[in-house]
């Protein structure tokens, strides 16, 4: 009779537990995956979310170099990839494209990006085109859906595996970063080294970046104060500013995890656009700048379902990780 102690049993319990997730995470993309067959993606604008890129963790937030190369590689051989800042452009009868504050502030918002003009005649033909026909019959297939590059948190594999693919495929990209985790030194979860001040800065001197802001500490804004929430947004702006000499005005949800109303109001105030999560594309027509919904990239979607992201698929997969997320967030608050 063979007999496991108490170590092995936990071993046993956890590489069951491991296997249950994945073929639950794979049944999940399946379902998705079929869903999207019989309801086709609407057509609009992809945002893509990153976090890391190295494989040291079994998190599947966290790529191996080679997948994360192979899926950049690829996108930048569709021709489809803008800057969020270059985003904006495609989106018709928004408040960035009528003259309201943001558009005010775009001088500014220069400052932490890039390449602002390089796709501005093809925004233009592609809002020209959208014109001439109503929301739903915009004529633009999913191989032709603008796609933004996003990273969330702020961890050191940003300049030592992500920056290098980047540069020789010329994506751009956006870095929403939690501010106190680089200001101290502070870890992240699942061992995430957090980069420095100078490595955010080689990052700026790609010419392919923009930084924005995740908060300070990286709090879920629904559960905190007006005064905390204040607080987070205005610490992590201001370190931007000091430590960068650019402007954050692109903001990200920590954990894509909704804001209260008046969270939500102060983040609009501050900032040009606030992304949450939604694993769809931002339609053309009507979509809110300050609710931008973006598709999570994960280890286990490999080419496949990366390809059906960029073309606004997956939806439902979002659908049921929120159902998820109400009781896995229900007590968090970072």
């Amino acid at each position: 009779m063979t007999v496991i102690g108490r170590e092995g049993g936990v071993g046993v319990m956890s590489s069951a537990r491991a296997c249950a997730r994945g073929f639950l995470r794979r049944g999940v993309k399946a379902v998705a995956a079929g869903v999207d067959l019989l309801r086709p993606p609407a057509p609009g604008v992809v945002v893509l979310i990153y976090h890391r890129v190295g494989g040291k963790s079994s998190a599947e937030i966290d790529l191996s170099v080679d997948l994360f190369a192979e899926q950049m590689a690829w996108l930048a051989d569709t021709g489809r990839v803008v800057s969020l800042d270059e985003a904006m452009g495609f989106f018709v009868g928004s408040a960035y494209q009528n003259g309201s504050r943001a558009d005010t502030s775009r001088a500014s918002l220069q400052e932490g990006s890039v390449e602002a003009g390089r796709s501005d005649e093809l925004a233009e033909k592609t809002r020209g085109r959208l014109a001439r026909k109503r929301p739903g019959e915009a004529g633009v297939s999913p191989r032709q859906m603008p796609v933004v590059v996003t990273f969330d948190d702020g961890t050191l594999d940003w300049v030592e595996n992500v920056q290098p693919v980047l540069e020789k495929h010329r994506v751009p990209a956006t870095f929403y970063v939690a501010t106190d985790f680089v200001e101290r030194g502070q870890y992240f979860p699942d061992g995430g080294v957090p980069i420095s001040w100078a490595g955010l800065r080689d990052l700026l001197s790609s010419g392919f970046v923009t930084i924005g802001s995740h908060t300070h500490r990286h709090l879920l804004l629904d559960r905190l104060s007006a005064r905390e929430v204040g607080d987070e947004l205005d610490r992590s702006i201001d370190l931007i500013g000091e430590r960068l000499g650019v402007q954050a005005s692109h903001f990200a949800y920590p954990k894509a995890v909704a804001p209260s109303p008046e969270a939500e109001e102060m983040v609009r105030q501050r900032f040009l656009t606030a992304a949450l999560a939604g694993t769809k594309a931002n339609p053309f027509y009507g979509s809110d700048l300050h609710r931008l919904q973006r598709s999570p990239v994960q280890t286990s979607d490999g080419m496949g379902y990366f390809r059906r992201k960029t073309s606004g698929g997956m939806s439902a997969e979002d659908y049921l990780r929120r159902l998820l997320n109400r009781r896995r967030y229900a007590d968090a608050a970072s």
